[in-house]
């Protein structure tokens, strides 16, 4: 077992971080979202892989508002094999090859693994957070290395929610957290642009604040976001 060996060269990988990698199965699909097939989450964030066999995997994004619209974000923990201790949404991960996360219709797989992940990385129950409760918006397809080693290559899902919830964040998985409004937002893109702190942002997080964030705020705050759900098309910002 990879754990046990310290000549292996991801032996110094966080052990929380090195099961997740060997254990989680991704969703392997083409550019069109269909299934192809599953992977390892180790594998599918190869960037030899990425580049070699164009492995693409699904993912999600969540962008939980509270009542006052204010956007729950949070900084990766330090242990994170990809993007440490970088600022991102409140929370991103991958639906599981498994029954209840494949299933395709009304894209009910991703929202719950969307809400199995809150709990994972922030603490938030299920209750809190109920799957229809989510509002799919939109797809995405990119692809960003890390460090040379790592990087993503996904088919991401949007996803919105607006809840008040208590947040417990798991620090395996985070660092830090925070809600921003929108002008804090925009602070925090001066001051990532700029390098000020050494603050970075993660680059799924980034195409979306610059492709579509800023316009759907308004329909967080209107109650209106069915009218710019578009889960036909598959925006490609790679």
């Amino acid at each position: 077992m990879v754990e046990g060996n310290a000549s292996h060269p991801d032996a110094d990988m966080d052990i929380v971080q090195r099961r997740l990698m060997f254990d989680d199965e991704c969703i392997l699909v083409d550019q069109n979202d269909r299934v192809v097939g599953h992977d390892s989450k180790y594998n599918c964030h190869l960037m030899e892989n990425i580049e070699a066999k164009n492995l693409l995997h699904r993912a999600f994004s969540v962008f939980l508002f509270n009542s006052k619209y204010e956007l729950l974000l949070q900084q990766r923990s330090a242990t994170k094999v990809t993007f440490p201790l970088v600022w991102t949404n409140t929370c991103c991960s991958h639906p599981l090859y498994r029954e209840s996360e494949l299933i395709e219709e009304n894209a009910l797989g991703v929202r719950n693994a969307a809400q199995r992940k809150l709990l994972d990385e922030l603490g938030i129950p299920a209750k809190d957070v109920p799957v229809d409760q989510f509002v799919p918006l939109g797809r995405m397809l990119y692809k960003a290395p890390s460090d040379g080693k790592w990087g993503e290559h996904e088919l991401d899902y949007l996803l919105f929610i607006v809840r008040d919830v208590n947040v417990t964040p798991n620090p395996d998985e985070v660092a830090d957290v925070k809600y921003v409004n929108r002008d804090q937002l925009k602070e925090l893109l001066m001051k990532a642009d700029a390098g000020d702190e050494g603050l970075k942002l993660s680059p799924w997080f980034r195409l979306v604040v610059d492709n579509f964030l800023l316009k759907w705020w308004d329909h967080v705050e209107k109650g209106t976001l069915e009218k710019v759900a578009d889960m036909k098309t598959i925006h490609r910002l790679t």
